[in-house]
């Protein structure tokens, strides 16, 4: 396009992104709103080595926000003037909102995003939860997590070394305690159950036992598709009847950032429950 739009998700790929749609349904719930007259929202690819390129560029073109995905949230967080306490802790960004100047306010609205999908089903206060994996994924919601007043917060991964930098990093400022493990050496049961590892988009399940699902606990995966996703397999076949994939988290992170950038916030259930009938 010549011209771009005054919002953009940008990635590398990003054709397959789902944001126009929702931000589209978002801004069809203000119709009404003067301030959204101008507000548009489309998919720009970035090369993989022209990420500060392409953001300066649609600066340039007047541009006011934009979504970063795969593989730019570190960079943007580098790139970023000012960061959000909870940017700040992700040490990633995935919403930028354009200052002037060429300057960005950096947000991560993962956790915010992943924690309101979740308390559609369940309180997380006195929850004791279970984290798998250490990495990016895991990291971008942990404060908010913790923001919650959780009982406990244990981070499970492969290897310990990766969970015990979490640990590190998190515990000095939380009162909640903050526990690691190895997958294969969990012990106990947990009442929140969260996948952040990238096992299910391999199709892989991860080596915990069906025990550290504790009686009428939530299972949640961040990973979402048409078919259940074997995190959630492995919940099921665990007894757990609460099963929730992360379409829901996709959809409140977009909810956060669409509030950031126009001081709106849209409903989520309806554009959720429109995504659910086109997957």
């Amino acid at each position: 396009m010549s011209q771009l739009p005054s919002h953009v998700v940008i990635g590398h790929p990003i054709a397959h992104s789902k944001s126009p749609i929702i931000h589209a349904a978002f801004a069809a719930q203000f119709s009404a709103e003067p301030a959204l007259a101008s507000f548009e929202y489309d998919r720009l690819l970035a090369p993989l080595d022209g990420f500060a390129t392409s953001l300066q560029q649609f600066a340039a073109q007047g541009g006011q926000g934009a979504n970063v995905t795969v593989p730019f949230k570190e960079e943007a967080f580098a790139l970023a003037s000012e960061l959000t306490p909870r940017a700040k802790a992700a040490g990633a960004v995935n919403t930028l909102q354009y200052l002037g100047g060429n300057r960005w306010l950096g947000d991560n609205t993962d956790g915010a995003g992943l924690v309101a999908d979740i308390l559609r089903h369940i309180s997380i206060r006195g929850r004791r939860i279970l984290l798998l994996g250490a990495g990016g994924a895991a990291r971008g919601v942990i404060l908010p997590l913790l923001e919650q007043q959780p009982h406990s917060l244990t981070i499970a991964n492969r290897t310990l070394a990766k969970a015990e930098a979490l640990q590190a990093h998190f515990q000095p400022t939380s009162a909640i305690a903050i526990a690691v493990s190895t997958f294969t050496e969990l012990v106990g049961e947990f009442d929140l159950i969260i996948n952040a590892t990238s096992a299910s988009l391999g199709g892989e399940r991860l080596p915990i036992a069906p025990t550290v699902f504790a009686p009428n606990a939530l299972a949640y995966d961040m990973m979402y598709g048409k078919e259940e996703t074997p995190f959630l397999a492995q919940a099921r076949e665990a007894g757990v009847a609460q099963r929730v994939d992360g379409l829901g988290m996709l959809v409140g992170q977009a909810a956060e950032a669409f509030a950031l950038w126009t001081g709106l916030r849209p409903d989520v259930a309806p554009v959720l429950a429109q995504l659910r009938k086109m997957a």
